[in-house]
């Protein structure tokens, strides 16, 4: 079956994000008297929510209070750092548009958060839907929010495509009943495979095989 709609992970499947993560969350330890972490070690470290990358950073300091001081760094910031697209990625959405394929964006990044930075950078992408974490869901990998949103694209799972960089993104799409496609450029290339993935894409533009003629 082809792919008839695209649900998008957002950092590290759209959005190079780890620097401006790296960057707020080092200064967040450092200002603790924490040890920090160099920026490839922050591969392994997000996908969960900024909760998770707390307690994978910190996992001895005050969840609490480090929770808040990087929210503060972080999203006080506007998230306009060092953060960009991936190369491709914009031309990709430009087409699935002009292919008339629904595309939206489910990401544990905090909700505002994930509509500001989608606003930003494809201010002119017509997303169907853009969902970030909110205390009325929960979060990836439970699939409830991605069947929404194949609700909400008139989808079944079956015909949607669940495009992410780390096995977070994986176990989302096969617990959805949805195609689970992974993305080499992303964030933890390595984990895609043994996570399911049917396919780990090397180019963005290798996403419009899915779709058929």
């Amino acid at each position: 079956m082809f792919v008839r709609g695209v649900v998008f992970d957002l950092d590290g499947t759209l959005l190079d994000t780890l620097e401006d993560i790296a960057l707020a969350m080092n200064e967040v330890l450092s200002a603790a008297g924490l040890p920090t972490h160099p920026l490839d070690a922050y591969r392994r470290l997000v996908g969960w929510g900024a909760r998770d990358l707390i307690r994978r950073a910190a996992p001895d300091g005050d969840q609490d209070a480090l929770l808040a001081d990087f929210r503060a760094r972080y999203y006080g910031r506007g998230l306009h750092g060092a953060t960009r697209p991936y190369e491709g990625v914009p031309q990709l959405l430009h087409a699935l548009v002009a292919r008339r394929v629904p595309v939206a964006v489910l990401s544990n990044k905090p909700h505002e958060p994930t509509v500001a930075v989608i606003g930003h950078y494809f201010p002119d992408v017509p997303f169907v839907a853009v969902l970030g974490a909110r205390p009325s869901a929960p979060i990836k990998p439970d699939p409830t929010v991605a069947l929404t949103i194949a609700e909400g694209l008139g989808l079944s799972p079956s015909e949607c495509a669940f495009v992410g960089d780390t096995e977070v993104d994986i176990e989302t799409g096969r617990r959805a009943g949805m195609r689970p496609i992974g993305v080499s450029w992303g964030f933890r290339a390595e984990s895609l495979a043994p996570a399911g993935a049917e396919r780990v894409l090397d180019a963005p533009e290798d996403l419009l095989s899915l779709l058929g003629s």
